[in-house]
C-alpha cells in the first residue's frame, strides 16, 4: 500500500473586477501629496508594506455585522473624535479622555434608544486633512499648507513633505491601539467603575435636573442589574455565564482614507473570517474607512481604491453631491448592495439640509442600496468668530441634526448615527452648549491645529439631547425635535 500526499487546497481569492490593490495608480487623483525625494517615499512604503496588520479581519467582520444592524435600524452609530490627530495626543491621558467621552455618550444612547450602540472613533490614524489650498501665506511668503503629522509639521520651517512622518503615523497609530485593546481588556468600559458624571457646568438649573434625572436612572439600571444577578461583578453562582457586556465594549478605529500610498501598503490578502476557502483584500491599518467630500470623483483614484476592499466604507454627502452621481458612487462601491457596507455621512450646513436631504433619500431609496445614514452637523456649520478663529455653534449643530431626523422620519427612512468631531478635553473652540460657551472665551483654550471641536462638556450635550429625543420616540408616535 503507497501513501500519497494530498496537496492542500488553494484559497479562492475573491476580489472586485479589474481592481488590484495598485489600480487606483492609473486613475486621476486629488488631494496627493508631492514628495520631493521619491526613492525615500519608496523604501518608507516597502517598509510599512512589511510590517504586521494593526486590525484582523475578525474585528472588521465584527464591524460589518454591527453596522448591518445599524441600517436595519436594530443598533445606533456613535463615531467620533479629533478632526486631525496629532502624534503628540498618543499618550495616556488624550487616549483615556477620549474613550471616557465616547463611552458615556454611548451609555446614554444605549439608555435612550434602549439598543446597542456601535461605536467607531476618529483616531489611531485620523492624521492627514484634505485641504482647500496647497499653499498658504505666512508672514508675507507663499509656503506649504499643512497637511496633517503624517505628511508635514505644523511649523511654518517644516512644511516639506516628509516620508519618515509615515512610518510616524504607523507606529503612533499601533500604539494607540494596543492600548486601547488593552484598557478595555483592563476593564476600562466596566459600568462597575463610574466615571465622574460631574454636571456642574450646566449652567441652567432646569437643563441640570433633566441631565442629572437621565444619569439617576441610569444607575438605578445598573443597581437593578445588580440586584438581579445580571452583574457578572456582583458574584454568585450566575456570575461566570453572564455576559461580559458591562465590563468591556467594541470601540472600533477609523480615519480618512487619503493618502492611497500609504492605505495601499497596508492593503493586504487576507482569510475571509466568514470563509476560510476564500481570500480577500483588507485594509488592516484601521476599521473603518471614509472617502471624503473632495475625493469621491467617479473616475478618481480614491474611489478605484475603496471599491476594492473589504472593510466598511463611509460616504461624506454634501450639497455638490447630485443624486444621480450617489447612484452611480454606490453602484461601484458595492455592487452587491450588502447592509452595512456603506455609511452616508451627510454633511450641508444648517440652511442646506432641507434643500439637499430629501433628495439624496429618494436616489436611496429608488436604488435598492441599504445604507447607514449618518449625520454630520459639524462640517457645514464652521464660521468665523469674532476672535478671529473658526468656530461652530452649537445651535447650529443641535438644528441641523433635529432637521436630519425629522427629514428621515418623514420620507420613511431612519437615521441611524451621528458623526461628531469631539475631545475629551475641557478646550474652547466651539460656541454656546449648556456650559454657555461664549466667542469671546474661545481663545481661553483653542487647541485645534484644523477645525473646531466639541469639548467634553459640549459632547455629552449632544448625546443628552439625542437620548432625550429617543426615550421620547419610544413613548410617541409623533415627529419631535431636539
Amino acid at each position: 500500500m503507497t501513501s500519497r500526499s494530498i496537496s492542500p487546497v488553494q484559497p479562492i481569492i475573491v476580489a472586485a473586477k479589474d481592481w488590484t490593490p495598485t489600480s487606483w495608480q492609473s486613475k486621476p487623483i486629488k488631494q496627493d501629496v508631492d514628495y520631493p525625494d521619491q526613492a525615500h517615499l519608496g523604501k518608507v512604503l516597502e517598509k510599512i508594506g512589511r510590517l504586521p496588520p494593526m486590525v484582523a479581519p475578525g474585528e472588521i467582520h465584527r464591524l460589518r455585522q454591527q453596522l448591518a444592524d445599524v441600517a436595519h435600524g436594530k443598533a445606533f452609530l456613535l463615531q467620533g473624535g479629533d478632526c486631525a490627530e496629532l502624534f503628540d495626543y498618543c499618550a495616556q491621558g488624550p487616549i483615556e479622555a477620549k474613550l471616557k467621552v465616547l463611552l458615556q455618550m454611548s451609555l446614554v444612547l444605549v439608555w435612550g434608544a434602549r439598543m446597542p450602540v456601535v461605536r467607531i472613533a476618529r483616531m489611531a490614524g485620523q492624521y492627514a486633512k484634505p485641504r482647500s489650498k496647497p499653499t498658504e501665506m505666512h508672514e508675507g511668503k507663499e509656503i506649504l499648507s499643512y497637511r496633517g503629522d503624517n505628511v508635514n509639521g505644523y511649523d511654518p520651517a517644516d512644511r516639506t513633505p516628509d516620508p519618515e512622518r509615515l512610518l510616524g503615523a504607523y507606529f503612533h497609530s499601533a500604539a494607540t491601539l494596543n492600548y486601547v485593546r488593552a484598557i478595555l481588556a483592563e476593564g476600562f468600559a466596566d459600568l462597575h467603575h463610574p466615571s465622574n458624571w460631574n454636571l456642574h457646568h450646566v449652567k441652567s438649573s432646569t437643563l441640570r435636573q433633566e441631565y442629572q434625572g437621565i444619569v439617576d436612572r441610569l444607575t438605578d439600571a445598573l443597581d437593578f442589574m445588580k440586584t438581579i444577578g445580571a452583574d457578572p461583578n456582583a458574584g454568585g453562582a450566575h456570575s461566570e455565564s453572564v455576559s461580559s457586556t458591562l465590563n468591556t465594549v467594541d470601540i472600533f478605529a477609523s480615519h480618512e482614507g487619503l493618502l492611497l500610498e500609504y492605505e495601499q501598503a497596508l492593503t493586504r490578502l487576507m482569510t475571509d473570517p466568514a470563509n476560510s476557502a476564500q481570500q480577500k483584500y483588507y485594509n488592516v491599518g484601521t476599521h473603518f474607512i471614509w472617502i471624503g467630500d473632495r475625493t469621491r470623483q467617479l473616475d478618481g483614484a480614491h474611489v478605484e481604491y475603496f471599491r476594492g476592499i473589504e472593510n466598511p466604507i463611509g460616504v461624506k454627502c454634501g450639497p455638490s453631491m447630485k443624486p444621480e452621481e450617489l447612484i452611480d458612487l454606490l453602484n461601484i462601491l458595492d455592487a452587491d448592495k450588502r447592509p452595512g457596507k456603506i455609511t452616508l455621512i451627510t454633511r450641508y450646513g444648517v440652511d442646506q439640509v432641507e434643500k439637499y436631504l430629501p433628495g439624496h433619500i429618494k436616489a436611496v431609496q429608488e436604488s435598492g442600496h441599504t445604507v447607514v445614514w449618518a449625520c454630520d452637523p459639524m462640517h457645514g456649520n464652521t464660521k468665523q468668530s469674532v476672535s478671529g478663529v473658526k468656530t461652530r455653534h452649537l445651535i447650529d449643530i443641535t438644528k441641523e441634526l433635529s432637521q436630519a431626523i425629522r427629514i428621515h422620519k418623514q420620507m420613511g427612512s431612519h437615521l441611524g448615527g451621528v458623526h461628531f468631531e469631539l475631545t475629551g478635553d475641557r478646550v474652547t473652540e466651539c460656541v454656546g452648549g449648556s456650559m454657555e460657551l461664549l466667542d469671546a472665551e474661545l481663545l481661553d483654550r483653542y487647541e485645534t491645529h484644523c477645525d473646531p471641536r466639541l469639548n467634553y462638556e459640549q459632547a455629552l450635550d449632544m448625546a443628552f439631547l439625542i437620548a432625550k429625543y429617543q426615550e421620547k420616540q419610544r413613548g410617541f408616535s409623533g415627529v419631535m425635535s431636539l
